[in-house]
Order: C-alpha cells, then structure tokens, then sequence
C-alpha cells in the first residue's frame, strides 16, 4: 500500500485541527500553513472530510473547521478512506476468470492472500486513533495552541 499526498495532508489537516484547535474552530489558512500543505488542495480535501462527517465547517468571523467527533473516535482509517475512498486499503483482485475443472489459474489464491492482508492493514490504521496522534504529539514537546509557539518578550 502506497499514501498519497491527499491521504497524509488529510491527517496532516485533521490532526492540526486535534492538536492546534483546543476543541475550537482552526481556519484552513493557518492549517496551510503550519503543515505546508497548498491551500487550494487542503480546500478539496477538506470537502471530503467535511462530506464524511469527519469535521464540520462553520462560516463568519471566528469560522473555520472543528473536528465532528472526538479525537478518540477518528481512526487514520477514517481519514483515508475519507479521501482514497472506500477501497482505501483494499487490493484490486486481479480480474481472472473461473474456468472449469481444468482451469490452473492461481488468481483465488493470491487474490484471497491480498484481500487478508488489505484487511490487515486496514485494521492496523483503524486501531491508530488521532487522540494516539495527540499524546504522541506532547510527548515530543510539540507547542500546541492556534498561534503556534511564537512566545512574545518585553
């Protein structure tokens, strides 16, 4: 399995928003920016996960995005697949034909082998939750808060 660039910006985004927002709302602009992620793409993937149930936006003055749910009940899983889809994790089965009695073709088994383990994958990603991501987060001493770690001295 291969992530691509939406697939890690998405939890890139998400977990700014755990992390950074304090449970308030983060705007897109300052989620572009701590992560480095090209404001026009972070606006499409925002509608994915918006369209998941995995943030709600809110509009106005003191708008931007909260998460939907707690930060204990949002897998890496559901992120991705709010972005890749629903065959995220999955192994496309190699199309290969049942034939009769005679057929030697080995499609069944690999095709059985590969769907066990996308759904090994997929169970390991799920079992990873942002709330995980978060106390790993403090772990390393990463500043949390909106404005980032800009301290002010007089």
């Amino acid at each position: 399995m291969k992530l691509t660039s939406k697939g890690r910006y998405a939890v890139r985004a998400l977990l700014d928003i755990a992390y950074h927002g304090g449970g308030g709302t983060a705007q897109a602009r300052d989620v572009a920016r701590r992560q480095n992620i090209p404001a026009r793409f972070l606006d499409q993937i925002f509608q994915d996960l918006r369209r998941a149930g995995l943030v709600r936006s809110k509009r106005g003055p003191k708008g931007g995005f909260t998460l939907a749910r707690a930060p204990e009940e949002i897998s890496l899983g559901d992120a991705l697949r709010a972005v890749e889809g629903p065959g995220a994790f999955g192994a496309p089965a190699s199309g290969a034909k049942k034939g009769g009695p005679a057929d030697r073709s080995l499609a069944p088994i690999t095709d059985a082998i590969f769907r066990e383990l996308s759904e090994g994958i997929a169970t390991s990603f799920d079992a990873v939750t942002f709330a995980e991501l978060i106390r790993r987060g403090e772990a390393l001493g990463i500043a949390r808060g909106p404005r980032g770690a800009y301290m002010y001295f007089i």
